[in-house]
């Protein structure tokens, strides 16, 4: 069965949103998936399942979710072809061995347009760094996160498209997990 990468959006944040990842992978297992591991307490999960677009075991994973924790989260899924090319296309190599902790991976629900995302590269005001490609979005924070103006929130609303962020090191250890 192939692998995939789900990553829940918004959970386990300054105490809303609670979903223990040990319920997490029961949960995942209980629908017939194989394999369940998490990473970290973000909602990073790598299992094993049916051949299926990304999208059904997105809306999937959500209905579980929301009927087991009673959260209303987005779950954003990736086989583990598609986060192989998404890390083999990383445009900030450079950043991402000096600083991978302020390099963001944003994957997105849908890809944005064009327009869109010169729309956000223009509303930039501080130091951060912007590449689309596809379903996901590479952010470069020089300065750190947690002070910046480029939130997820104005990420989605130039985009027009929901999505969730992981740093560079999270992103190379569900690398790890699917290649195991």
């Amino acid at each position: 069965m192939p692998a995939y990468a789900a990553f829940l959006r918004g959970i386990n944040v300054a105490g809303r949103k609670m979903v223990p990842m040990a319920d997490l992978r029961k949960v995942i297992e209980g629908l017939g998936f194989t394999e369940v591991r998490t990473v970290l307490q973000s909602g990073n999960v790598v299992f094993h399942g049916a051949a299926k677009a990304a999208g059904a075991h997105e809306r999937e994973l959500e209905a579980a979710v929301s009927k087991r924790f009673r959260v209303a989260t987005d779950c954003l899924v990736r086989s583990a072809g598609e986060w192989e090319t998404i890390v083999a296309g990383n445009p900030f190599r450079a950043e991402a061995e000096r600083d991978p902790a302020h390099l963001v991976l944003v994957l997105l629900k849908d890809a944005p347009k064009t327009k869109a995302v010169d729309a956000l590269t223009a509303s930039i005001t501080g130091p951060e760094t912007v590449i689309a490609g596809g379903r996901q979005l590479w952010v470069v924070y020089p300065a750190g996160i947690g002070d910046s103006k480029l939130t997820l929130p104005v990420i989605e609303t130039k985009l027009g498209t929901r999505g969730t962020g992981r740093n560079w090191n999270t992103v190379l250890k569900v690398a790890e997990l699917l290649n195991e």
